[in-house]
């Protein structure tokens, strides 16, 4: 299986993360359901042209937070998350995307009001083409 994932040398966030980030976001999205197997370690590595250790540490984090589950001989896999924990991630993704972009905003200059003012304007086309979220 290939995950639909893209990593980038230039990003200033780590490639571990950029990785953790994505297969979170698929996870809690419900594009990867429970018990999905995940690429071997070396297959993803391979797959995103990164070292073995940063995808094993991507891996681990996502163990760690309780989203993946590795079964020795068998692989790793989705866990199933229960609706409090996947709408506490959930928020969780939502709130870190709002601050990366509310950081990058910032670095080129906006104010608070422009800031608002951007945002506001997003939503609105989103809704105004999609006529509901996605």
């Amino acid at each position: 299986m290939q995950l639909p994932i893209k990593v980038s040398e230039d990003s200033r966030e780590p490639i571990y993360h950029q990785i953790e980030t994505q297969i979170k976001t698929l996870i809690i999205s419900g594009q990867l359901p429970p018990d999905t197997p995940l690429p071997s370690i070396r297959v993803l590595s391979h797959d995103l042209a990164c070292s073995v250790i940063t995808t094993r540490r991507a891996y681990q984090d996502l163990e760690n937070k309780g989203l993946i589950k590795t079964v020795q001989g068998k692989g790793t896999f989705v866990k199933k998350l229960e609706g409090k924990d996947k709408d506490n991630e959930k928020l969780k993704i939502a709130m870190y995307t709002f601050e990366k972009a509310i950081q990058q905003t910032q670095q080129i200059g906006c104010t608070e009001e422009e800031i608002i003012e951007i945002f506001d304007k997003v939503f609105k086309q989103h809704f105004d083409q999609k006529g509901e979220m996605e």
